[in-house]
């Protein structure tokens, strides 16, 4: 399936899990650099947030399998559009995985779960391990989903300035 710009529906979702994401990487920095009673607000915002995070890129991928993409640059070199494919694959699949790692997390520590009012079930056994185990995967995941979107900021930037090929416009 051919399109020639990303649907509304696709640029919505988009940039608004771009706000969403930069919130919650910042919030993430924020909760792990204070141990004051910040960090229980900030945990109050990261929660809610994970959860609507992973709602959204459920309904993203479901979009854009349905929908489609435009297609990459007949002229764009092999490297540039696997790496193109590559990073947008990945950060869907950080996008999913950041915020069930969260959930896991929380639940091997035995933390009750309570979004909204909404009592959400543990997904894994409490297990003091484990936990330390996801709060690790968590953080490092973290700062290689802050170095994808950097590159991806960074791609969008080359399209629209140095190539010109209608890549940036084509979700903007």
């Amino acid at each position: 399936m051919s399109v020639v710009k990303f649907s509304v529906l696709q640029r919505s979702l988009h940039w608004l899990m771009s706000a969403a994401i930069f919130t919650m990487l910042f919030i993430g920095i924020g909760m792990v650099s204070t141990v004051s009673t910040a960090h229980l607000t900030l945990l109050s915002i990261h929660k809610p947030l994970g959860l609507a995070i992973l709602l959204l890129v459920i309904v993203r991928l479901v979009v854009r399998l349905t929908t489609g993409t435009p297609p990459l640059p007949a002229d764009l070199p092999p490297l540039m559009r696997f790496a193109a494919q590559a990073s947008h694959w990945a950060l869907y699949a950080l996008m999913f995985a950041m915020p069930l790692i969260g959930w896991g997390m929380v639940s091997a520590a035995g933390v009750p779960i309570v979004v909204a009012g909404l009592h959400l079930p543990a997904i894994l056994p409490m297990d003091g391990a484990l936990h330390g185990l996801l709060r690790q995967a968590h953080t490092w995941l973290a700062l290689v989903l802050f170095a994808l979107v950097l590159m991806h900021l960074a791609a969008a930037l080359f399209h629209a300035l140095v190539r010109r090929d209608g890549v940036f416009e084509s979700m903007a």
